[in-house]
């Protein structure tokens, strides 16, 4: 491998931008930049636990990132693909690339169709707003009331966590509980949550949030000291900025191979990726093997071979509850979940694991490149529909 080297700019340091830096490095002749606006790795499946003041959420890209990957801490404002450099927010000098791997992630949306949502909602899906709402747990009163909206996976945990430390929670569904588990398995988070006294309203919905209560459609008011939203995410706007096609939620708008519809040399991976308009779920578990794929991408193109198109399929999700619970909930390739499911104390031992097993990943293909492993099987992109596309300015 010698003659011009290439550089390539990878863009989030998440579990799939920094998955996608160390597994570029398979080959010798690739320079490689991350960039993120933090200084340290952000565990989001623990962001919860920051809340709570029952765990940490960082890690020291020291420890993550192989030789020779330059972190460069800022946030990227565009993309400018006809010099093909990226600009910060800093003002730093712009850095040219070869290849961009778009990675930016996921964020917390709060709607602003709800009244008093932006003012008295607060997103989790954050460090820093986990860590605005670990202080403002500290100040206020053990039973002081909070409300968590969301009956997802995030919200189940953030509710749980904090019933789990003696708070009085009321978690609001709008709509089931855990829709995305099995019956068995939304039936075991329901009996945790009424051993713990946590008040679960399914089919209530909030349509005004106060700085002390939260409204719902039937005119009932409860209290709420704090309010956390768990309800909705969105996608960071840098690919619109760039003037590059995205879905309705904002994700990149990518072919099978994860490069995008309008740039040969723009890739992308995780949560801000929508191959063919279908993107996988948001979750850990998709983020680092797309990390690798977006990876291999590129290392196609500089071989100048054809790039695999995305061949991953799920296991399943793990779900903490508290401390000393957990459902595992497994499914089907394409993620659709089976009847079964593992509770309980050795549930939690597994959802720790497998927490403690994305880092140990990172390190792994930091140390040996090409080492990420991705389940097969679970993509058919020939049955998908015609994506949904927004043209960006």
């Amino acid at each position: 491998m010698t003659g011009k080297r290439t550089h390539v700019v990878v863009i989030g340091g998440g579990y799939a931008g920094t998955t996608a830096a160390n597994h570029l490095r398979q080959r010798n002749d690739v320079d490689i930049t991350l960039v993120n606006p933090r200084p340290q790795f952000i565990e989001r499946i623990r962001l919860h636990q920051l809340v709570a003041g029952t765990g940490a959420a960082t890690a020291d890209y020291g420890t993550l990132l192989g030789e020779g990957v330059q972190l460069v801490v800022d946030s990227a404002t565009k993309i400018d693909t006809a010099t093909r450099t990226v600009q910060f927010a800093s003002g730093r000098r712009r850095i040219h690339y070869d290849y961009v791997i778009y990675a930016v992630g996921s964020t917390g949306a709060v709607p602003a169709s709800v009244p008093g949502a932006i003012e008295y909602a607060h997103p989790i899906a954050e460090f820093e707003y986990a860590e605005w709402l670990r202080d403002t747990l500290d100040q206020l009163h053990p039973d002081a009331p909070v409300t968590v909206v969301g009956a997802g996976l995030t919200g189940i945990e953030t509710a749980s966590e904090l019933a789990d430390q003696g708070r009085t929670v009321t978690l609001v569904c709008g709509g089931q509980l855990a829709p995305s588990l099995s019956k068995p398995g939304r039936k075991s988070i329901a009996k945790w949550f009424a051993k713990h006294g946590v008040a679960v309203l399914e089919k209530d919905v909030v349509v005004e949030v106060r700085a002390d209560a939260v409204v719902f459609a039937d005119g009932a008011v409860r209290p709420s000291a704090l309010t956390i939203w768990t309800a909705g995410f969105g996608v960071p706007d840098l690919a619109a900025a760039s003037g590059l096609r995205t879905d309705a939620l904002g994700r990149l708008l990518t072919d099978e191979t994860l490069t995008s519809v309008d740039d040969e040399r723009v890739v992308a991976a995780g949560d801000c990726a929508a191959p063919s308009g279908q993107p996988l779920r948001m979750s850990c578990q998709a983020a680092g093997p797309l990390g690798a794929q977006a990876a291999n991408t590129v290392l196609s193109r500089i071989a100048g071979t054809e790039p695999a198109v995305v061949d991953q399929a799920f296991v399943g999700s793990c779900i903490s509850l508290g401390r000393r619970a957990a459902t595992v909930q497994l499914a089907r390739k394409d993620d659709s979940p089976v009847n079964f499911y593992l509770g309980g104390r050795l549930a939690a031992k597994v959802k720790e694991a497998i927490c403690r097993g994305t880092l140990w990943g990172l390190r792994r293909e930091a140390s040996s490149p090409g080492s990420t492993f991705i389940v097969k099987g679970g993509r058919h992109p020939v049955a998908q529909p015609a994506p949904q596309v927004v043209t960006n300015p």
